[in-house]
């Protein structure tokens, strides 16, 4: 499975990697919050995508793949679900640094990933590519692993990247500007999913 798994990494690194909802999200808290405040999304984020994979490797692949309009549901849910993200982002307030609360919690970032359009996309995608019936167990867990891993290093990755753009942020309007900047990220993200 040696080719198998290095293709299987480079897909998942490739669809965690890239700009999107979550990483959009996570350099947002790492820049406003630092990464201690950020442990909690970086949580959220990595169990629950996790969980979603392990969920349609043992219970939802058939019902994705029978019932398609479920993909779309989730594509509606996950539209509105990152609207009040960015609005969240965008009308945070800028008070005190020991004052300011990470407004994007544990249990958005953990539930946002069963809703996360480009998410769902890529755990079916790669489940019904790497799951194969002939060596079930062993497939499930390699790409149960893989996601794990590419979605905690990722989405850690992306926070450490906001908190490194924190050193340039020399006054308020910057930092309004870079949270904007997020937000208009994630309306980005929302119209990728219906063109």
């Amino acid at each position: 499975m040696h080719p198998e798994l290095l293709l299987l990494i480079g897909i998942s690194c490739s669809l965690g990697f890239t700009p999107g909802p979550n990483n959009a999200v996570a350099s947002y808290s790492g820049f406003n919050f630092g990464i201690k405040k950020t442990i909690p999304l970086i949580m959220g984020t990595w169990l629950g995508y996790t969980s979603f994979v392990i969920l349609t490797i043992f219970a939802l692949i058939s019902t994705f793949l029978k019932y398609p309009v479920i993909q779309e549901i989730i594509r509606i849910l996950g539209t509105f679900f990152l609207l009040y993200l960015a609005y969240k982002i965008s009308f945070s307030s800028s008070a005190k640094e020991d004052k300011k609360v990470n407004p994007v919690t544990f249990i958005d970032t953990f539930i946002f990933q069963f809703l996360n359009p480009k998410g769902v996309m890529a755990g079916i995608t790669l489940v019904s590519k790497f799951v194969i019936e002939e060596d079930y167990i062993n497939s499930s867990l390699t790409v149960i692993a893989v996601c794990s891993l590419t979605a905690l290093t990722s989405i850690t990755s992306w926070a450490f990247f906001g908190k490194f753009l924190r050193k340039f942020a020399t006054n308020n309007d910057f930092i309004k500007r870079f949270n904007y900047a997020m937000s208009l990220l994630l309306i980005v993200c929302i119209i990728g999913f219906y063109i």
